[in-house]
């Protein structure tokens, strides 16, 4: 019994002090937040003296935060849907369709997978830029596509991989056509993969940064996290406004751990323990 708890003990204090080094940072942004200029420039450490909104009242209305949360949610959720659909239909075809090369374009699948965005953003930049794409939802939407399809297609088709083949033939015997297998049998059984990888990809370009400050150069379309960090030079004397934009664009991360966490940790394991 005693080694039983010791080594509990071993494991839950590590745990611990992560858990306390995650909590920490948004507590303290918080409290920021809260705060007067006045407050953090006296003392940035202590807590508010009040629970004072004004300061994200300020970030959501004054300096535009609303326009980049309301930029993100159109981005991110056309990426998402676009992300899934496309990535279901190649994860479905390459795990249960033979044909000629897709053993070889599922391997280019995994190659791309290796490829940094650093390696293909100047030729996405010249090509975004002569289609007339720059500054545009679609061409955002495009390339946060074509930047996380591969990771998609590999997971879906990992999951799709292990679906009993007597449940396509079944479907193909009772008269579906390839279309009816995918819509009415592959679609419903691969639902807790989708909810991963749709939460995986929100996620992704939610907290993205890069490819849209490249795409979205005029401020008028900056993404949440674009705009959060435009504000750290916009409002470097003025940080309890900065803290309440970086608190702005944490929450909606915030939400979906708390509450998809149970279901991103099925979806995630799901695909290893069917067949």
């Amino acid at each position: 019994m005693p080694r039983t708890r010791l080594t509990r003990w071993v494991v839950a204090i590590p745990m611990a002090v992560l858990a306390l080094a995650t909590i920490y940072p948004i507590v303290f942004t918080t409290n920021v937040a809260m705060k007067t200029r006045r407050e953090y420039v006296l003392d940035r450490f202590s807590l508010a003296d009040s629970l004072s909104w004004n300061n994200i009242v300020k970030a959501w209305t004054s300096v535009g935060m609303s326009r980049y949360f309301l930029n993100s949610v159109i981005v991110v959720a056309c990426s998402v849907a676009l992300l899934l659909l496309i990535g279901s239909m190649a994860g479905f075809a390459l795990a249960r369709l033979r044909f000629r090369g897709s053993s070889t374009l599922f391997l280019g699948v995994l190659a791309a997978l290796f490829i940094p965005f650093q390696v293909i953003m100047v030729p996405l930049a010249r090509i975004m830029a002569d289609t007339g794409l720059v500054d545009t939802y679609p061409g955002l939407v495009l390339a946060y596509v074509a930047q996380f399809l591969p990771f998609t297609i590999f997971l879906l088709t990992s999951y799709y991989s292990t679906v009993p083949a007597d449940i396509v033939d079944a479907a193909r015997i009772d008269g579906n056509t390839v279309y009816g297998v995918y819509w009415r049998i592959m679609l419903p059984i691969g639902a807790p993969a989708l909810l991963s990888v749709g939460v995986l990809n929100a996620l992704f370009c939610w907290n993205d940064v890069l490819i849209s400050l490249l795409m979205m150069p005029s401020a008028e379309h900056r993404t949440l996290m674009v705009g959060v960090t435009s504000l750290r030079g916009q409002y470097s004397d003025d940080i309890p406004t900065f803290a309440s934009g970086v608190l702005i664009a944490a929450v909606p991360v915030l939400v979906v751990y708390l509450f998809l966490q149970r279901q991103i940790a099925d979806g995630v394991t799901a695909g290893s323990t069917k067949g």
